[in-house]
Parts: structure tokens; C-alpha cells; sequence
């Protein structure tokens, strides 16, 4: 008696070009399970997060269980599985961290955004993320501002930075306003 399992790989979501690149990158791993976390991290470079249908497809294209990729897209503070916001501000919470105050600097960006940890404000302007340590300890507490790693943040630059991307945004919906008003045909 022969086993055989089934090579054939599934078919692309869609035909957006970028799942071209994705696959790409399995094929190069030759579809090996090993490939699961590089797979995942080139979605999430591609799509800017992982959803529900770029999970299936990797975990049917490397034959892992979907709970798995699942678990790995979960458990790294690298993944997102909801579309970014325009702007990040990351806090992290490791215990360095937090003993220097970043629980403070976590409540008063939530209450700056009007959202919580994990969540992107209505507008997808900002996007507020934790994580559980950054490994910079030494200059705790952290804050990273779109990449941008400040060390020693205090609440008063936190808030500086939160009220520019929030005015940025303002501004941006004033003058899309005030071009729309110019566009329009009057009436005489």
C-alpha cells in the first residue's frame, strides 16, 4: 500500500499582484513548514498585516494547521492582524520599562487617541501597539514613534508627538475640504 499526500498548492487569494511575492517567497523555501515566520513576515511587508485569508492561504501552501500560524501571527508583537495606522506609537512594557513608568505613558496616549492598546483611532490615523520588551533597558522607559526609538520618553514628548499627528490629520481633512468647496460648481 502507498501514502501519497497531495502536492498541489492552492491557487492565490486573488490576483493582486503582491500575493505573486508571497509565493515567492515560499517557493524559494521550497514550501517548507521552516518557512512559516519569513512567509508570514513577507505578507506582512507586502499587505502591511496579516487577515484571515493570507493566514489560510500560508498555512495550505506550507500544510501547517491553521491554528498554527494562527499562534505564531499572535505571539509576536511584529505581527498585526489589523490594518495599520498611518502613524505607530509603540510603549513597551517590559518590566524595565514599566517600573519607570510606562503603564503612565501607555494611559495617557490612550486617553490622548481616544483608544486603547492594540487599537487604531477611527480615522486610521494612529495606531497605538505594546510590547513586552524592546531590549532597550538602559534607557527605560521606551517609546517607538514610526520606527523611531526614544529612550528616557518622557510623557511631555509622548504627548508632543501624539497632538502633531493628530493636527496633521486635522489639517489634512481641512484643506480636502476646502478643495472639494473649491471644485464645486457654484450655482448663480
Amino acid at each position: 500500500m502507498s501514502w501519497t499526500t497531495s502536492t498541489a498548492k492552492p491557487n492565490l487569494p486573488s490576483d493582486d499582484k503582491r500575493w505573486r511575492i508571497v509565493n515567492g517567497t515560499m517557493r524559494r523555501h521550497g514550501y517548507s513548514r521552516d518557512a512559516l515566520i519569513e512567509t508570514l513576515h513577507t505578507v506582512q511587508q507586502t499587505f502591511g498585516f496579516l487577515d484571515k485569508e493570507s493566514l489560510e492561504f500560508v498555512a495550505a501552501s506550507l500544510r501547517v494547521p491553521l491554528s498554527h500560524a494562527y499562534g505564531v501571527a499572535t505571539f509576536y508583537h511584529f505581527f498585526t492582524m489589523k490594518p495599520p495606522g498611518e502613524h505607530t506609537c509603540l510603549v513597551c512594557l517590559g518590566t524595565a520599562c514599566y517600573i519607570k513608568g510606562a503603564s503612565q505613558l501607555l494611559s495617557k496616549a490612550e486617553k490622548t487617541l481616544g483608544i486603547k492598546a492594540g487599537e487604531t483611532t477611527e480615522d486610521a490615523n494612529v495606531c497605538l501597539l505594546t510590547a513586552r520588551c524592546l531590549g532597550s533597558c538602559s534607557v527605560a522607559p521606551v517609546v517607538v514613534f514610526d520606527g523611531e526609538v526614544v529612550g528616557n520618553a518622557p510623557e511631555e514628548q509622548l504627548q508632543k508627538q501624539l497632538n502633531t499627528w493628530l493636527a496633521m490629520k486635522s489639517e489634512q481633512v481641512e484643506r480636502g475640504a476646502a478643495q472639494e468647496r473649491q471644485e464645486a460648481p457654484s450655482i448663480v
